[in-house]
């Protein structure tokens, strides 16, 4: 199973960017069970939030629900809470939500995150996929 970050999401659902027609590749890929991807309760909060910045609360929070019908979301544990903030301490790049993001990737022994935030990159024992180069791998 792989983990998709808020980026995936975005840039899935936004406008045009190098970015965006990979993201809506994954996601077909997953809908048509070629790869099989989950995210958690807090990527998509995280994603209602900036692409509501762009759109209405409506629009945002209608795509929002299809990210939720579309993946068994993950749950986040204490445990990833524990392991994240050692993440954040040790990676000066990562921020607080990707530390623990990568927690969850790394504590549920998920094969792979993909996001375009490419700190995660520097992460031990993470594998970490950037979007487009996913696609080519993944489906």
């Amino acid at each position: 199973m792989i983990l998709l970050d808020t980026t995936v999401l975005v840039y899935a659902a936004g406008r045009d960017h190098p970015l965006r027609d990979p993201c809506r590749r994954l996601l077909e890929a997953h809908a048509r069970r070629a790869i099989v991807c989950t995210t958690t309760v807090e990527v998509v909060q995280e994603f209602t939030h900036v692409y509501g910045r762009g759109h209405t609360r409506p629009i945002a929070a209608a795509v929002a629900r299809q990210y939720q019908i579309a993946f068994d979301l993950l749950s986040t544990a204490p445990g990833d809470l524990v392991r994240g903030l050692d993440l954040y301490e040790a990676h000066e790049g990562l921020g607080a939500f990707d530390a623990i993001l990568a927690a969850v990737a790394m504590n549920q022994g998920l094969e792979a995150l993909i996001s375009a935030d490419r700190a995660y990159g520097a992460v031990p024992g993470l594998r970490w996929l950037d979007p487009g180069a996913a696609v080519t791998r993944l489906s």
